[in-house]
């Protein structure tokens, strides 16, 4: 029997984090808005969710919560809603958690505002992720990137993944060819029985790992890592290149 398509219509992009990594830029302007070719990094992602018809966008805050508010809000083409950390960082799992109600009881988009940050191939990725969903199957699916195409990324990987898109962990001390790439389709059932606070998401990712519900789909396209203050030079030439 063929997979019934589902097409998500809300989002949540994770923007709270420190941005240690990007400092000194991080001291005064919170990760999310650092710009990448003219643009603030969340509206890159932003850009995204409208182009595949998601409507409403949960954006979490905690760093300089009060700069990534107000430059969310200016949006026109997402309803936005503000997921308020300022007291309390939970991470990528709490944080999501905290989360749910605003984004109802169907699979959804999750980007994170740094790392969901990609030149599209021919068909945009989102859509890629779209075609691969499957509800009856999945819990979690993954954009995952080839860690030797990638831009900015000096990383072993993140994943083994099989013919029929199932991920397993890279082990310990091994190198894998495929690493997240900061976008993911979640079920909400994911989160049944989920620990209160702060917590990370590898912890449910391991658990969708046993239960054999985690899945990926190759980015199309280059995937640009911005993880320091050098990343976004590198990210600005393979844009310029890749337009030229």
């Amino acid at each position: 029997m063929s997979k019934t398509s589902f097409r998500p219509d809300t989002a949540m992009i994770l923007a709270a984090g420190m941005g240690k990594r990007m400092r000194p830029i991080t001291a005064t302007t919170p990760k999310p808005l650092i710009e990448v070719n003219g643009q603030a990094l969340i509206d890159h992602g932003m850009d995204r969710l409208v182009a595949a018809g998601v409507k409403t966008c949960v954006v979490n805050v905690h760093y300089l919560a009060d700069l990534v508010e107000v430059h969310v809000k200016r949006r026109k083409d997402l309803k936005i809603c503000v997921s308020d950390e300022r007291d309390t960082l939970l991470e990528t799992g709490g944080g999501i958690k905290k989360a749910l109600p605003l984004l109802g009881g169907e699979p959804f988009f999750q980007l994170n505002a740094d790392t969901s940050y990609w030149i599209e191939g021919v068909k945009p990725n989102l859509e890629h992720m779209i075609d691969a969903w499957d509800d009856a199957r999945m819990d979690v699916l993954l954009l995952i990137a080839e860690t030797v195409k990638a831009v900015g990324y000096g990383g072993r990987g993140d994943f083994d993944m099989a013919k029929d898109g199932s991920l397993t962990r890279r082990s310990e001390r091994g190198v894998t060819p495929f690493a997240y790439a900061g976008a993911a389709i979640l079920h909400p059932r994911l989160f049944e029985g989920a620990p209160d606070g702060a917590f990370s998401m590898n912890t449910l990712f391991d658990k969708a790992i046993e239960n054999g519900r985690l899945f990926g789909v190759q980015m199309e396209g280059i995937w640009l890592h911005i993880g320091t203050p050098d990343a976004i030079r590198a990210a600005e030439y393979a844009v310029r290149e890749s337009a030229a």
